[in-house]
């Protein structure tokens, strides 16, 4: 099987960066690790050329809840991605991806501060922990739905 790991955001501007940060933690695992950065569609060839069984997108998403949440979120609701700030909106990247990868699976979290240069907050930095350790035991499914 094969798991591609796409982290997306901008690490400049505070919990944006949640994406690559996830990215940074899962270097030594079965994953396929693409850092997109602040331009995800930047990388629908390298995603393509793997044509991955699984694929999951990180970015920072506003949902409404407490910062630090993470959520599994519907590919309708990719317009609360911060992805769409960066460049072009994810639900592109998505569609382009559409006949590629078996199964699609978007993780949102909630961010606490985007300032720029400050890094990641306490809240987001736990969760980063959290969903690196998710990922790593292959526990996908305990992360909630929105």
């Amino acid at each position: 099987m094969i798991k591609v790991l796409v982290g997306v955001g901008n690490t400049l501007s505070g919990d944006d960066g949640v994406g690559p940060a996830v990215a940074a933690g899962m270097d030594d695992t079965d994953w396929e690790v693409i850092v997109a950065g602040a331009a995800p569609e930047n990388v629908t060839g390298q995603i393509r050329a793997l044509h991955p069984d699984l694929l999951v997108i990180v970015d920072a998403a506003r949902i409404g809840l407490s910062p630090g949440t993470m959520r599994r979120l519907p590919l309708d609701m990719t317009d609360r991605m911060l992805a769409s700030t960066h460049g072009l909106p994810l639900s592109f990247l998505i569609a382009q991806l559409a006949d590629t990868a078996g199964q699609v699976v978007i993780i949102g979290v909630e961010p606490h501060d985007l300032s720029l240069g400050i890094g990641l907050s306490a809240p987001v930095a736990a969760a980063v922990d959290s969903l690196i350790a998710l990922l790593r035991q292959g526990k996908l499914d305990e992360i909630p739905t929105y």
